[in-house]
């Protein structure tokens, strides 16, 4: 079969590709010997719809290439640019989903090498003018070319794929580190997609010296095209550094397995791959040398492309994507209220940081209340110590954190609230205190404003039964730190109504979170996976098996040790869910007598950690009582995680959710599992467990899996 027959049935076998179309401009430029051709990348939508790579997409690079190089001698240079604000995202995720075995994926891989490869060996210079986003085979594109430009308002610059289970499979292996060094490259390849998958701003990404050049945003190709001609003309000398090949690339990869290690346990094949082609890259950019990386990186990419991480990564990536910006069961935005002022009960930590977002994000009027002066003022303080720290970062001007801090303010009394249109209560989690706080609220507001309470456990129905108008009361779930967790659990309780519900996902939009509806049942979702988990974790702690042992049962697939964990959340507030729980569930969420000993002397956590790793704080060791019954890793690690096969098996069946993906979702974005895990089903899935404890998967095989 010829490699034209291949491509042909690359692009029959993904006939839904958005496909993207290379234009090609002859331009006649200044003190320019010749024509200087200009392809520009655009799929004929705006930049909500960014310029991605199918094989049909190849293919019209591929021809206007043929196109350009035919002109020849009448053309003295190319270059490749975007639509705006996009140069291109890189390769169709749906098309490496599609595939339908190995070859499929080792011919897109060769057919993408073929097409940006002309671009490195061509005889005429080629330029890359990154005018926007460039992302994965976007940013290979731009590095296949002899010389780049950047725009400095390009606000995403990355190659992500190891945060899918992938890996830069069109060159960004090879070429990456003999740009910028093998140590950045690692940076940029491996320890960024693996750290929340951080993006490059371009300022950062100039200065890792991916591009020669960076100019403004508002004259960008106007100043790229003439600084061309300055290259090509000699007035404008580009400098290529070079770099250590022997211990320094030694250093470099094995750093790079240092951080593979810590966060993905050796389980996902990934970054290991890619750090084996930075490795090798080290023989430098001959032709030689890019023949051997290339090979390296088609087999890598058509091993990866069939298997089980990728398949929970594309997964989890869809959720995040899709489903997370239009929330299954949210009622029709049009019944949604304007918001025009917050007010926020509280000036603690977690109501400072609440009142922070909404002046940020929805930039109206925030008034918190507090009990006295002292912790208002201190509430107040630290948004505009975080206001203040945004400005020293060049992340927002003097006139914006001017106008920040002014929207902010505090008040002793709940009148402050009475032209506000969202309340959202942030006290101490006690069922008494908290319908306390909502009557008194009720008096001052109106009619039509939302009530929100920020519990993680409680009923919402009965902290809102009380009331006058119990119809406007919703759960606002936020994770801590609310900042940077993305997800919000929005809580229907019983009497909630359609306006409510619209307003508050409404205002989870505008705050930048990704909502997840959820009924009215104990703890909701994530906090519910996590009470089960660490209950049966502590149960086995109270047993007698070793800290050490429940500190790596469960890592994977929970993103950090059992007691890290703890260390984070606290552990009195840990208790607090358990209690909730156990009340509600006594046969499946067990206390921990241990835990309440703990708790009661003070303590946020029950042991140490020192050169040989977790320990039992020797300050406890009279408080605790530990039984002669301990697990082995295994047998703990077995019993933890049928424990959440069936916890998530009975939340679907009361309904907690709409369904197992909005589950996977909220471990993701508020429990950090690792998207090549897919979120927590899949794994379950992958290992046996959800057969083995419920008789059958909570998903189908090839949705987050092989076929």
């Amino acid at each position: 079969m010829t490699s034209t027959d291949v491509r042909a049935e690359a692009v029959a076998a993904f006939p839904d590709e958005v496909v993207t179309y290379a234009h090609v401009q002859y331009l006649t430029l200044p003190g320019l010997a010749g024509e200087f051709a200009l392809i520009t990348l655009d799929n004929g939508f705006d930049h909500t719809k960014p310029t991605t790579f199918g094989p049909q997409s190849l293919i019209n690079i591929n021809q206007a290439l043929d196109e350009v190089f035919a002109h020849t001698p009448a053309v003295s240079a190319v270059g490749v640019t975007g639509k705006p604000f996009i140069f291109s995202v890189g390769a169709d995720l749906k098309a490496v989903g599609v595939a339908r075995g190995r070859d499929d994926a080792l011919t897109l891989g060769r057919f993408g090498h073929q097409v940006f490869r002309r671009l490195r060996d061509s005889e005429i210079p080629t330029f890359a003018f990154v005018n926007g986003a460039a992302m994965g085979g976007g940013l290979e594109i731009a590095l296949a070319c002899q010389y780049r430009t950047l725009s400095s308002g390009a606000a995403v610059i990355a190659l992500p794929e190891c945060f899918l289970g992938l890996l830069p499979g069109w060159g960004g292996c090879t070429l990456l580190p003999n740009i910028i060094g093998p140590d950045n490259a690692v940076k940029v390849i491996v320890e960024n997609p693996l750290n929340q998958n951080r993006m490059l701003k371009a300022p950062q990404a100039f200065d890792l010296g991916i591009a020669d050049a960076m100019f403004d945003s508002a004259d960008y190709l106007e100043k790229s095209l003439q600084w061309a001609v300055d290259v090509l003309n000699g007035d404008v000398k580009v400098e290529r550094p070079d770099f250590d090949r022997g211990s320094g690339w030694d250093e470099a990869v094995a750093r790079g397995k240092a951080i593979a290690d810590s966060k993905t346990f050796g389980e996902a094949p990934a970054p290991y791959r890619a750090l084996e082609i930075i490795d090798m890259a080290r023989t430098g950019l001959t032709p030689e040398g890019l023949t051997a990386g290339f090979a390296a990186e088609d087999e890598a990419l058509a091993d990866l492309v069939m298997s089980e991480q990728l398949r929970a990564g594309l997964y989890a990536f869809d959720l995040v994507q899709k489903r997370a910006r239009r929330p299954v069961g949210a009622p029709d935005k049009g019944l949604a209220r304007k918001v025009t002022k917050v007010g926020v009960v509280g000036a603690g930590l977690m109501a400072s940081q609440l009142a922070l977002l909404f002046a940020r994000r929805l930039d109206v009027p925030v008034v918190m209340t507090d009990l006295d002066q002292a912790r208002l003022d201190k509430g107040i303080a630290y948004c505009h110590a975080e206001i203040d720290k945004d400005l020293q970062k060049g992340k927002i001007g003097q006139r914006k954190a001017n106008r920040q801090k002014s929207i902010i303010t505090g008040s002793l009394t709940k009148d402050a609230f009475s032209d506000a249109s969202f309340v959202i209560e942030a006290v101490f989690e006690d069922m008494k205190v908290k319908k306390q706080v909502f009557a008194e609220v009720e008096e001052h507001v109106s009619e039509e404003c939302v009530l929100a309470t920020n519990t993680s456990s409680l009923s919402v129905s009965e902290m809102a039964a009380d009331l006058q108008h119990p119809e406007r009361v919703v759960g606002f779930h936020f994770f801590n730190p609310v900042a940077i967790l993305p997800l919000l659990e929005v809580v229907k309780a019983d009497q909630t109504d359609d306006a409510t519900l619209a307003t508050a996902f409404s205002v989870a939009k505008s705050i930048k979170k990704s909502a997840v509806l959820c009924a009215d049942r104990p703890a909701f979702v994530l906090n519910r996976i996590f009470a089960r988990l660490i209950g049966t974790t502590l149960q086995a702690f109270d047993e007698g098996t070793p800290a050490k042992v429940l500190d790596d049962a469960l890592e994977p697939p929970m993103p950090m040790p059992l007691f890290g964990f703890l260390g984070l959340v606290g552990l009195p507030v840990a208790m607090h869910a358990a209690e909730t729980m156990n009340a509600a569930f006594p046969d499946r969420f067990p206390i921990s007598d241990n835990a309440k000993r703990v708790v009661a002397e003070g303590k946020a956590n029950m042991v140490t950690w020192g050169a040989d790793g977790v320990a039992i704080d020797p300050e406890l060791a009279e408080v605790l009582e530990i039984g002669d019954n301990p697990l082995t890793r295994e047998e703990l690690r077995t019993k933890a995680l049928e424990a959440l096969a069936d916890e998530i098996r009975i939340m679907l069946d009361e309904g907690v959710c709409a369904g197992v993906e909005d589950i996977d979702m909220a471990t993701i974005l508020g429990g950090g599992w690792p998207f090549f895990y897919g979120g927590i089903t899949p794994y379950l899935d992958r290992e046996g467990i959800s057969e083995r404890v419920n008789g059958k998967r909570f998903l189908p095989k090839g949705v987050a899996s092989l076929p």
